[in-house]
This record gives C-alpha cells, sequence and structure tokens, in this order.
C-alpha cells in the first residue's frame, strides 16, 4: 500500500513539473504557447462536453439511451445524468471504454462527438501555427523596410 501512494505521489509530482517547464520554460528563442489560447481549448472542451452530455440526457426520456454492461437499467433522473455527462466525457476525450453504449440516434451522437474530439486539438494547433507564421511575416516585412530606409 504504501509503495503504491509513494509511485502515485512521484506520478503526480511529475506530471505536475513537465506541465509548469511546458508552460513557464522557454527552451526556445520563440514560444508558441497561448495562454489564451489554452484556456479558450479548455473551454471550448468543457462546452462541448456539457453540451453533448445534456443531449443525451434529453434524449433519453425520448427513447436514445445509454446502456450500461449491455443491461438496460430503470436509474433516477441525476444517475441519467451523471452517466450521460460520463458517456460524454469519455466519448469527447477518448473513442469510449465501452461500458456505456448509446443505442438508436445516440451511436451518430457519439461519431459526431468523438469527431469534434479529435478535430479541435489539431485546429488550435493550427491557428498557433498560423498566427506565429504571420507574426515571422510581418517582422520580415518590418525588417525590409528599415532597410530601405
Amino acid at each position: 500500500m504504501v509503495i503504491a501512494i509513494v509511485s502515485i505521489i512521484v506520478i503526480v509530482s511529475l506530471m505536475g513539473w513537465s506541465l509548469y517547464s511546458f508552460i513557464h520554460h522557454k527552451t526556445y528563442q520563440r514560444s508558441y504557447f497561448s495562454y489564451e489560447l489554452f484556456y479558450t481549448l479548455i473551454l471550448v472542451y468543457f462546452i462541448v462536453l456539457i453540451s453533448f452530455g445534456l443531449l443525451y440526457f434529453i434524449l433519453s426520456f425520448h427513447g436514445v439511451l445509454l446502456i450500461e454492461g449491455g443491461v438496460l437499467q430503470k436509474e433516477s433522473a441525476m444517475e441519467t445524468l451523471a452517466h450521460s455527462l460520463y458517456f460524454s466525457g469519455v466519448t469527447l476525450m477518448t473513442v469510449g471504454y465501452g461500458d456505456v453504449t448509446p443505442v438508436g440516434f445516440g451511436r451518430l451522437l457519439a461519431l459526431t462527438e468523438a469527431m469534434i474530439g479529435y478535430i479541435l486539438p489539431a485546429a488550435f494547433f493550427l491557428r498557433v501555427w498560423f498566427q506565429s507564421f504571420e507574426k515571422n511575416n510581418k517582422e520580415e516585412e518590418t525588417e525590409r523596410e528599415v532597410d530601405y530606409l
């Protein structure tokens, strides 16, 4: 038990240090890390997760169900909401674990959410890349103008 606790502490501290050094230490001449884009990405993920979770929850009252463990279970509204949010998070961040399965129209929603989960990081990466590219072009144009004067 002690080894497990020590291992967890070491892993969490290493992950924390890695994130800290990624954000605060500039190893290159220019840093392309943007707090604004990072927080925007987290906010967009959160909004998509909550939106799809509420969509699954509302549709569960109209026959679009999430089946847990291959068995349809009668659950309270709060448990259904928790399962809907869990399924939404797992589908958005991964492709799912298979413990909760959508039925009917929910499958198409799950595919759409998984696709959004894959596209979002790439879209934000391209935005950072294009911003840095445009910034470099503007700097080069400014240098050329100064050289002509």
